[in-house]
């Protein structure tokens, strides 16, 4: 985005203003003036978010490039990366600060119900990130889900970003994408600098990673430093997709000249920094035993649920879900043989049945990949029969790169551009086939892709930008909890019981992390003492929650906000029935959840009583 571009729209934005105020300072009582307030304050809110949205991405040029809005006027977004040093950082939050001050005093006199709620969106986005960027250390993610007190560690730095982002993301039809594409490595070792110097800050204040945590940071490191050093992290990947659109090759040998030269040298840099930490490090899982760590905990928990939830509250709610899913779960089990010892034995007996296994090694790979296209392909066919409002959502489903893996999560997904030139992408970890079974995968698959991440992010993208950039934890990974209960609703275990087992497990994970993860960081609790809970509780495997466990080290709170979101979709559905009685609509109901965009939970709520006080008067 040009300089040119941004102050023009905010030269269009302020005569917007002054139009509203002008009218609404009017003596002039003709039956036409509220319509035109209405109108002139309407432009302006539109004009308003807008600017809003592009200041935002001029921060973070990498999602205006996932988004496909990296064009135009704001072409230049697509030759830069994100300023990760301190100062980087702080001019951030200033243009939040400064936005929000705008969002807040803007009049919502005349404006419809769906540009309050983008201001409501806003609002909340803004001020839950600038209470993070308050925090001492760490990163924030504005309006997203990956908050970290650590800058770079297991699963979170551009060590892992970029090289997965350049690969999948940045586009590559001609050489304008070329050019941009080397401009952006030669910034990545800035990039990589400014990380470090906030490493370097955090250690100084005594903010040091558990030991576990930089063991697998160190060798996701190592193993990028390698690729890097031997000019597979970017320029072969450059190279392959080049030859394969007709492109010259001096664009992959000048990225492999600056990825075994100053990218390799940022890289070691910070591989020592690891190790420098590494040698001072404990073993205490949770952010109690950090500087400021309950603090830094207590927002990171408010930023995931939307909520004002204590860490008890979160607590009680996870210990008490979860017996009442085991409850529904024991008749399932008994009723296909397995009687004996609690659910989560029986379920360990499961787990290990071969008959749900898949094959170890690449063919069991493929076999995985076979099994997700088959419910892919089944609960696509099914959407009429859960929403009036439909979608055909572009998808891929990709092995997690090899480096990610070992800290990486079982799986994860997202929608795809705003402009649709980028297709929603299922990311499975198949660094062992053990980690899966063909009664989970059907409900990963339908969390992660329909009617889950990639469903819901197709009708995000098809709001304001700056709708389509902010997203909730607490309602995104509720949503996709609410869309493997519409995959059950729908049948998708009709014929397959212990299927619906895998489904009402994975609801009962979700419960299981709301006590693991404030056991963690409130109540001292070990990385042993999670991992024992996930596999004696509920019957997880232990590979599965080895890497869960860590994940809620290295991202506090995050694994709270499915639950809390998923259970308050649920009331309000239970509210809306209840309200409704036979006018109640279960396709009506999912279209004003899903229609009404990512959104805070209490914007969630207005949302559904917009959708009841409709249908009431219908």
């Amino acid at each position: 985005m040009t300089d040119t571009a941004l102050t023009l729209d905010r030269r269009q934005l302020l005569a917007g203003l002054g139009a509203t105020t002008a009218l609404s300072l009017s003596g002039c009582a003709t039956a036409a003036r509220p319509e035109m307030v209405a109108k002139a304050n309407a432009i302006a809110a539109e004009r308003l978010l807008e600017v809003v949205g592009y200041n935002l991405l001029r921060h973070e040029p990498e999602r205006a490039t996932g988004l496909g809005v990296d064009s135009g006027a704001h072409a230049a977004l697509r030759s830069r990366l994100e300023d990760q040093s301190p100062a980087g950082q702080q001019a951030f939050a200033a243009t939040l600060r400064e936005d929000l001050a705008r969002v807040r005093a803007f009049p919502r006199e005349g404006l419809d119900a769906d540009t309050v709620t983008s201001l409501e969106v806003v609002e909340s986005a803004y001020a839950s990130a600038l209470d993070g960027f308050a925090l001492p250390y760490g990163d924030v993610a504005v309006g997203s889900w990956r908050n970290a007190p650590y800058v770079v560690i297991q699963n979170v730095g551009s060590y892992l970003d970029l090289p997965r982002f350049m690969d999948s993301t940045h586009p590559l039809e001609d050489g304008d994408d070329a050019d941009a594409f080397t401009a952006r490595l030669e910034a990545i070792p800035t990039a990589l600098a400014g990380e470090l110097e906030r490493m370097q800050a955090a250690r100084a204040m005594g903010v040091i990673p558990p030991g576990f945590l930089l063991d697998k940071a160190e060798a996701a490191m190592v193993t990028t430093l390698k690729s890097a050093m031997a000019g597979q992290l970017f320029a072969e990947p450059l190279r392959a997709r080049s030859k394969a659109k007709g492109l010259v090759e001096t664009w992959a040998n000048r990225a492999r000249t600056l990825e075994t030269g100053p990218i390799a040298v940022a890289l070691e840099r910070q591989l020592a920094e690891l190790r420098t930490a590494r040698s001072r490090a404990g073993n205490d899982a949770g952010m109690w035993a950090q500087p400021r760590g309950d603090e830094w905990y207590g927002w990171a928990l408010r930023a995931s649920t939307t909520t004002a939830m204590s860490a008890d509250e979160v607590h009680r709610q996870g210990l008490r879900e979860l017996d009442e899913l085991h409850a529904r779960m024991d008749p399932i089990l008994r009723e296909i043989g397995y009687t004996q010892g609690t659910v989560g034995a029986r379920m360990q007996a499961l787990s290990a049945d071969p008959r749900y296994k898949f094959a170890e090694g690449d063919p069991g790979r493929k076999e995985i990949m076979d099994f997700i296209w088959e419910r892919v392909n089944w609960i696509r066919a099914q959407m009429p029969r859960a929403f009036n409002t439909l979608v055909d959502p572009k998808l891929e489903v990709r092995r997690l790169p090899l480096a990610e893996e070992p800290g990486g999560p079982g799986a994860y997904g997202g929608a795809g551009s705003k402009d649709g030139s980028i297709p929603g992408r299922f990311w499975i970890n198949l660094g062992t086939t053990d980690l899966h079974r063909k009664y989970d995968l059907p409900d990963l698959t339908f969390h992660e892709t329909i009617p889950g991440h990639v469903w819901e992010g197709e009708f995000s993208n098809r709001l304001p930008l700056i709708r389509s950039i902010l997203a909730f934890n607490a309602f995104s990974e509720g949503w996709a909890l609410y869309g493997q209960q519409i995959a059950d609703e729908l049948g998708a275990y009709k014929e397959f019981k212990v299927g619906q087992l895998g489904y009402l497990q994975s609801l009962a994970f979700r419960a299981c992390r709301l006590v693991v993860d404030t056991g963690l960081h409130t109540k001292r609790w070990t990385r042993e003492q999670g991992r024992a809970f996930f596999v004696e509780r509920n019957g997880n495997k232990p590979e599965e929650v080895a890497s869960e466990v860590d994940r809620y080290c290295s991202w506090p709170g995050q694994a709270c906000g499915y639950k809390i979101g998923h259970s308050e979709i649920l009331r309000q559905r239970a509210r809306a029935q209840a309200a409704l009685g036979g006018a109640y609509d279960f396709k009506a109901f999912n279209d004003a959840v899903i229609l009404g965009g990512n959104a805070p939970l209490d914007v969630l709520a207005r949302n559904v009583g917009r959708y009841i006080d409709r249908a009431g008067a219908a």
